[in-house]
């Protein structure tokens, strides 16, 4: 059996879900299909819990544009008379009925009960589309089988009960095609969570880990994994393969091809995941499997920007080391406010750390931290990666851009600058 996990650019529209339909229609294995929430609904619904955590009316025209989308796409693909308008209709009425309520003080708990949503719809519609056109499959709640801790956003598998109960929602007797969502788990008290942003491709990792896929596969809008982000760089080059260690070394420092967390259910089980197109679905793709593969990568240079940087110089105030103690109680409160860092550079005075810009704005962590030290920063900056690098690979992206920070390894070139003006399209 495989995994096939489809994300939202491949459900963004009634064209793309025939195309979607298709593919698997196109395959006789026993298949998972995970579906993200279609096109940027996503970012729709996280807009949508913003106005309502700020009791902004605006929320009901963000509601409005969200259910125009979803019911314009069913509209294309359903006849008027077809019961999956009412079955729509009940999930926004249960939408409606949230929002009608006054908030929680827990931002990411709510924003767990409502962004799943569009999750919840994508599948629905996707599901009922496949059985219409005789492609006969069973939708299935991934938060019934799928079992996570409490920590809202990001949360944690609880792996024991979810292979128990996995392996029996996708036991095959009756059916060879199960239709389920990714991104989303549940509490053993039913309370919805999300595994962190681009999840879904975590979520066909543990499906494929715990059934012992023959492969998992990654639907894409690009030919496979690409050396550079087609947004910011001009012709990228496809790399054919890879291994798990460099997936999760690229992942780490930002690249987006997949979820940093979906490589290690794979690789324990030494499933390979490939990472296709579904724009050209013939075509190869990306293989990323165990360690032999180095035998067949040749190393280009890889380039990966993470926006949105801001750089934080914490110091002693009375001229004392920045000692382990020092930087235990630093990391502590980026512990605390959940902010991950992505740099660090220490001299004997000073610790400079590179994190992503927090939504909520980054004058908390500056009270924080200067509760103890002195406290300088820099934001509107990016950090620059450079894997397999070369002088004229530093040279063709950094040249004279102003460096805050630069670092180097064996393998790995990173430089923290001064965001460009307009990116290369």
């Amino acid at each position: 059996m495989q995994v096939f996990k489809f994300g939202g650019a491949s459900v963004k529209d009634a064209k793309s879900v025939k195309n979607m339909a298709s593919i698997v229609a196109g395959f006789d294995d026993h298949i998972v299909v995970v579906v993200s929430a279609m096109g940027k609904m996503t970012n729709a619904f996280e807009d949508l819990v913003k106005d309502w955590f700020k009791g902004n009316k605006q929320m009901w025209d963000k509601l409005n544009l969200i259910r125009n989308f979803h019911m314009q796409l069913i509209d294309e693909l359903f006849e008027s008379n077809e019961d999956i308008y009412p079955i729509i209709d009940s999930l926004f009425f249960k939408i409606e009925d949230r929002l009608n309520r006054t908030p929680s003080l827990d931002f990411d708990f709510e924003y767990d009960q409502l962004v799943s949503f569009g999750e919840i719809i994508s599948t629905t519609i996707v599901s009922h589309y496949l059985n219409k056109q005789q492609i006969k499959n069973k939708w299935i709640d991934i938060r019934f089988l799928l079992r996570t801790d409490d920590c809202w956003r990001e949360a944690g598998v609880d792996w024991e009960l979810s292979s128990k109960l996995i392996a029996e929602g996708f036991s095959f007797t009756d059916e060879k095609i199960y239709i389920t969502q990714g991104f989303i788990g549940a509490t053993p008290s039913d309370l919805t969570t999300t595994l962190g942003r681009e999840g879904s491709d975590y979520t066909a990792a543990i499906i494929g880990n715990i059934l012992n896929a023959e492969r998992v596969v990654v639907w894409k809008d690009v030919p496979g994994i690409l050396n550079a982000d087609p947004q910011y760089f001009e012709n990228p080059k496809k790399i054919a393969a890879m291994t798990y260690r460099e997936a999760v070394e690229l992942t780490f420092f930002g690249a987006k091809v997949i979820h940093p967390k979906t490589i290690k259910p794979l690789e324990n089980k030494g499933i390979p995941l490939h990472v296709r197109s579904f724009i050209k679905p013939g075509a190869k793709g990306t293989i990323i499997g165990p360690e032999e593969t180095d035998k067949i990568i040749k190393q280009i240079p890889v380039f990966i920007v993470k926006t949105r940087q801001v750089l934080i110089t914490v110091s002693q105030p009375d001229f004392s080391f920045m000692d382990e103690e020092s930087m235990a109680w630093i990391f502590g409160i980026f512990s605390e406010l959940g902010m991950k860092i992505n740099m660090i550079q220490q001299s004997a005075l000073n610790l400079s750390i590179s994190t992503d810009t927090p939504e909520h704005g980054i004058l908390q962590l500056v009270e924080r931290l200067a509760e103890s030290f002195e406290v300088r920063y820099n934001d509107g900056l990016e950090l620059i990666t450079i894997r397999h690098f070369t002088n004229e690979a530093i040279e063709q992206e950094i040249g004279s851009r102003t460096v805050y920070v630069e670092q180097k390894s064996r393998r790995t070139a990173r430089f923290l600058v001064v965001k460009k003006q307009a990116a290369v399209r």
